[in-house]
């Protein structure tokens, strides 16, 4: 049975703490944990009885962690920390063919490769079971801490990680982003400035995606204003549709649009500065080394091998 106080430093009140940590604002955290606002606020106040102190205190409307609260943070990342390792060296000595493997996929990324790889895998290793799970960028980096998901595939870098030491990345390719318009004046432009394409409207990600805040830092670093957006979508496909129906603008990875059959009234061109980033797998540290994931990463390689990633989405968007 357990005790009061085994009850209240379980998982799940250490994740209410790290949220709100993190968020700083009892009414966010609440909204992305997916409870009231106030059983929240009882979590963390039964949390504070047991530590005897408050771990947070407020300046006006702002919240703030106390010295307190410094500690009991840098306390819960490390019994994190031991937990991950612990379970990592459970791991490794498991089969390379038998288990499971979580994978976090960018729930904006063009998804066919994976796809195809996941069912040649499968049927190479029919006991070594994966599992998908499209993901915003914020999702996959909790879970990636929490030990939910085994690899992330995403884009990089991301600077919205300030600590990379517990992990490590092995690049798939590197990719550009195309500006992708329907203004016949500019359709024998194949590198295009910043400032050319501020009259435009423009579909784009939501607000937070990673591509969306690369394209805003662009156009800031150009000086130029960001052009009005219209609509948002979270997949390049919705993101392409909606432009070709409507005539907006919009950006998509280069990845996403080789091997598109011609589209009317539409062309493509590279910014000026080019718009650069490596799509990755993305992992915590030692989890290479567990036999499964490292038989899956070494497939992988063995799968880009026969035919390249672009070549792969070619052949796959042709059949």
């Amino acid at each position: 049975m357990k005790t009061k106080q085994e009850s209240i430093f379980s998982s799940k009140t250490l994740t209410y703490f790290l949220q709100l940590a993190e968020t700083m604002n009892y009414t966010q955290a609440a909204q992305i944990l997916g409870i009231t606002q106030p059983a929240l606020t009882q979590q963390i106040k039964k949390l504070e009885r047991t530590v005897g102190a408050p771990l947070f205190y407020s300046v006006g409307k702002k919240l703030r962690l106390s010295d307190a609260g410094y500690t009991m943070l840098d306390a819960t990342h490390k019994i994190y920390a031991i937990l991950n390792q612990a379970t990592d060296e459970i791991q490794q000595s498991t089969s390379a063919t038998q288990g499971e493997i979580n994978i976090g996929l960018l729930a904006s990324m063009e998804d066919a490769v994976f796809e195809d790889f996941a069912i040649l895998s499968y049927q190479k290793n029919p006991d070594v079971k994966i599992s998908f799970h499209m993901l915003t960028r914020k999702e996959i980096w909790e879970r990636l801490e929490n030990n939910k998901i085994d690899l992330a595939i995403m884009y990089l870098p991301d600077d919205s990680i300030k600590n990379w030491k517990p992990y490590e990345s092995k690049k798939i390719i590197s990719d550009d982003l195309l500006f992708i318009h329907h203004d016949e004046r500019l359709a024998k432009k194949r590198r295009i400035k910043f400032k050319d394409t501020t009259d435009q409207v423009w579909a784009m990600y939501p607000d937070g995606y990673y591509l969306n805040q690369t394209i805003h830092e662009a156009y800031k670093n150009q000086l130029a204003d960001f052009p009005k957006g219209v609509a948002n979508f979270t997949t390049p496909t919705q993101l392409l549709h909606f432009s070709m129906q409507t005539q907006a603008s919009t950006a998509l990875p280069n990845s996403f649009m080789v091997g598109q059959e011609a589209l009317p009234q539409t062309w493509t061109a590279h910014f000026d500065p080019n718009i650069r980033f490596d799509l990755a797998f993305v992992f915590r540290k030692g989890k290479a080394e567990i036999p499964r994931i490292s038989h899956f990463l070494a497939q992988f390689d063995q799968y880009l091998e026969a035919e390249d990633y672009i070549s792969r989405l070619k052949h796959l968007r042709n059949k």
